[in-house]
């Protein structure tokens, strides 16, 4: 009997022991106070990231969202476990194909904005991060889908110096004249009846051209996806599938996939 109890005993540390665990290796909420707003994210962070490098991948949802919903339709964390993955909560915001009046959450559409919040919201955050942990400078990414993608490629006309690659999803770039090379994977839907498939082609046509590509070709069997090797170490993936607007189950394996591949 008295072996019994200890068993028990023993049973129960243990399963308590395995729920702190589990409970550590999901994204933790954090805040930062911006221009005197109090700005939100969930953050997870590999046990070892205070003493070993880390990546740090950005993931934004698009308008409308939320951070809880990014961290189910993405969850980067549990791809690359490695890796310190964030996930922001955007503010109401005028909606440029829909919610004009701006109830809904989400991400400036371009540099002076909303007084560049959003950026600046970047800026804390990853300031924040590297005192927290040990970054791995060369290989900082940004994901979104939809609104949250087209900030990233904001994020790349106006911080792309502190980016290794980026992985927008269901989004058109108008300023791509603003961006310098670095190496992408773009997520498409061929009927997409909100960001328009031919506006986001235009998008990656004038990628293929700013990072000097050559022919398309299969990369690496992965379905649905075709690699445009460069001349200048930047080559562009693009995952094209025959959905709408919604992003894709297959879209987070293979971001990650992509950006394991990447450094700056």
């Amino acid at each position: 009997m008295k072996r019994l109890f200890v068993s028990l005993i023993v049973a129960t540390v243990w399963l308590a022991m395995a729920s702190v665990v589990r409970a550590t290796d999901s994204p933790m909420p954090r805040e930062w106070t911006v221009d005197g707003v109090v700005r939100e994210a969930l953050v997870y962070a590999p046990a070892n990231a205070r003493t070993v490098p880390a990546p740090v991948v950005f993931v934004f949802h698009g308008h409308g969202g939320n951070m809880h919903n990014t961290v189910r339709t993405f969850g980067i964390h549990t791809r690359w476990p490695e890796a310190i993955v964030v996930y922001p909560q955007g503010l109401k915001t005028p909606g440029r194909l829909t919610d004009p009046e701006g109830k809904k959450p989400g991400w400036q559409h371009g540099t002076g904005a909303q007084g560049d919040r959003d950026l600046k919201f970047f800026d804390a955050m990853l300031e924040s991060l590297k005192k927290d942990y040990k970054v791995n400078d060369k290989r900082i990414f940004s994901t979104g889908h939809s609104n949250g993608g087209g900030f990233t490629y904001l994020l790349w006309a106006a911080r792309g110096d502190k980016f290794a690659a980026f992985a927008p999803s269901a989004a058109a770039c108008t300023f791509t004249t603003k961006l310098k090379p670095k190496p992408v994977i773009h997520f498409a839907g061929e009927t997409d009846p909100l960001v328009k498939f031919a506006w986001q082609k235009n998008t990656i046509d004038a990628l293929l051209k700013l990072n000097q590509c050559g022919e398309g070709q299969p990369w690496d069997g992965v379905t649905l996806c075709t690699l445009y090797p460069s001349k200048i170490s930047a080559p562009v993936v693009t995952f094209i599938h025959p959905g709408n607007h919604k992003f894709h189950e297959d879209s987070p394996a293979v971001m990650v996939k992509f950006f394991k591949e990447q450094t700056k």
